[in-house]
């Protein structure tokens, strides 16, 4: 059993600035990409930051240069730092992980229960 925990979202000003987290817990034995999608009302959920293993990351364009993600491999935890956000940034954040639960196992894909971020003008 694998869980995906988030936490940090809220209701933030225009230009202000809010930090996500997502602790992935249970039987884990290894994760590989880990990711912050985003579903805004009436909208397809979109890739916001993805990070690999390794570290290399990247941005969808509407975030690149506001937004940093990181991760801490030895907590099972991946971060989104959120500066300057804007009012169109206000969604559903959702985090993503590939998990292998045993060694030679498959990558499965888990989620999890969202955030809601809201930036008022």
């Amino acid at each position: 059993q694998v869980q995906l925990v988030e936490s940090g979202g809220g209701l933030v000003q225009a230009g202000g600035s809010l930090r996500l987290s997502c602790a992935a817990s249970g039987s884990i034995f290894s994760i590989n990409d880990m990711a912050w999608y985003r579903q805004a009302p009436g909208n397809e959920r979109e890739l916001a930051a993805r990070i690999t293993s390794g570290g290399s990351t990247n941005y969808a364009d509407s975030v690149k240069g506001r937004f940093t993600i990181s991760r801490d491999n030895a907590k099972n935890t991946v971060y989104l730092q959120m500066n300057s956000l804007k009012p169109e940034d206000t969604a559903v954040y959702y985090c993503y992980a590939q998990i292998k639960t045993r060694p030679g196992g498959l990558w499965y894909q888990y989620w999890g229960q969202g955030t809601q971020v809201t930036v008022s003008s």
